[in-house]
């Protein structure tokens, strides 16, 4: 019996990583089936952790594919060449396609488009577009025909209010199953080094360098503030970083007059020490563990969420974490985040932060309410087995 052919295209780091879980839980029920990949925005590095191969080139762009929040990072992009990119991805996908079972796409428009285009059947998880963004999607002229062709076989939606939201538009398809990054947060049992007693403040730097190194840079700085306003020995602090971001770790702390011990990172002051330490392969834990998120990310503050922890943020310089992203954010995630300031953080910015930190941890009926939303807006955990049961049930009818 011949092998079956699926395709997953994806066109973010975030929607990389929802593909990354469906594979995972895809594989264990299909191991036969040859599994490829097409990450349209950036190189698709969680891809390559599972050893998924790519069918086209990629490339990290200038924006991250946040050329959206101002055109400016567009123009930079362009300049790098992806619109020679983006046609050598386009040729390959359609190329691959002709021996292609089933496309699995997640993002928006953009990779329901390329799906479509290949004529072959498809499912797309639309990962970057809710409701709640603006309380109604709107779809335009163009989506509606992508999502309703008849080679779209389903709509997995990002939330039960957009699900809802889609099939009152017309997307009948449309459904939520939970979302695939609340299935990669069981701890691995790694120790944090906790101290009983204390609050555990988990720092979100993200993961895109050079913009991560300065998000931690100004998160350190909060870390000053959040002790001077809760005083000493209140509040312990570990960050979750990426691989790449731990071999900064040493220069980032000398240009921040912080000193750097083996994944820790300490501030000398007259009364006692600040200590944040750093892990790169305790993310799930580190979140777990947290009574609040001080962040500056994406998906992983999505997660957060899902999890019911509150979230305190701050503004970057971009590309990706700015006040206008943070502030969409918020309206997608609903009350869990709070985002403190409207350009990136100065002095007067973390003082506020700070404060709201200590305010909000002393705040039960609010973290009551942050695990609800959490619930809401993210789902139980679940949606990768029940995305990728879809995606065999239906190979197996092809038999």
């Amino acid at each position: 019996m011949k092998s079956k052919n699926i395709l997953f295209l994806s066109n973010g780091h975030g929607e990389d990583t929802h593909n990354c879980q469906i594979i995972k839980a895809f594989t264990k029920i299909s191991p036969d089936t040859k599994l490829s990949a097409m990450p349209i925005v950036g190189a698709g590095n969680s891809y390559q952790n599972l050893g998924i191969s790519f069918i086209g080139p990629t490339a990290n762009m200038p924006s991250g594919g946040f050329f959206y929040l101002n055109p400016l990072f567009l123009l930079k992009d362009v300049g790098q060449g992806l619109i020679s990119l983006t046609w050598q991805q386009l040729q390959a996908v359609w190329k691959f396609a002709k021996n292609c079972d089933l496309i699995m796409a997640t993002g928006d428009i953009v990779v329901a488009a390329i799906a479509y285009s290949t004529k072959v059947p498809y499912v797309v998880f639309l990962s970057a577009d809710s409701s709640y963004y603006e309380g109604k999607i709107n779809l335009g002229l163009i989506l509606p025909k992508l999502l309703n062709s008849s080679r779209c076989l389903k709509v997995f939606a990002r939330d039960n209010f957009t699900a809802t939201d889609l099939r009152k538009q017309g997307i009948k398809k449309a459904e939520f199953v939970g979302t695939p990054v609340m299935d990669n947060l069981a701890t691995t049992g790694k120790s944090l080094q906790l101290k009983p007693g204390l609050f555990t403040i988990g720092i979100l730097p993200g993961s895109r360098l050079p913009e991560a190194g300065r998000n931690l840079s100004l998160l350190l700085k909060l870390v000053k503030e959040v002790v001077k306003v809760m005083g000493e020995n209140v509040c312990q602090f570990r960050a979750a970083t990426v691989p790449i971001l731990m071999s900064e770790l040493e220069a980032l702390a000398i240009s921040e007059g912080w000193e750097y011990r083996a994944g820790k990172l300490i501030f000398f002051t007259q009364e006692s020490n600040i200590e944040v330490i750093c892990y790169e392969d305790a993310f799930a834990d580190i979140l777990q563990e947290s009574n609040l998120i001080i962040g500056m990310a994406g998906t992983a503050i999505e997660q957060a969420v899902g999890l019911g922890k509150p979230v305190i943020t701050i503004p970057g310089e971009g590309p990706s974490f700015t006040y206008r992203f943070a502030e969409a954010q918020t309206r997608l995630l609903g009350c869990s985040i709070q985002v403190i300031g409207k350009q990136p953080a100065n002095n007067f910015i973390l003082e506020e932060a700070a404060q709201k930190v200590k305010e909000t941890l002393a705040d039960r009926e609010y973290l009551k309410i942050c695990l609800d939303n959490g619930l809401e807006r993210m789902g139980k955990p679940g949606a990768s087995q029940k995305i990728a049961d879809y995606l065999v049930k239906y190979l197996s009818y092809q038999e």
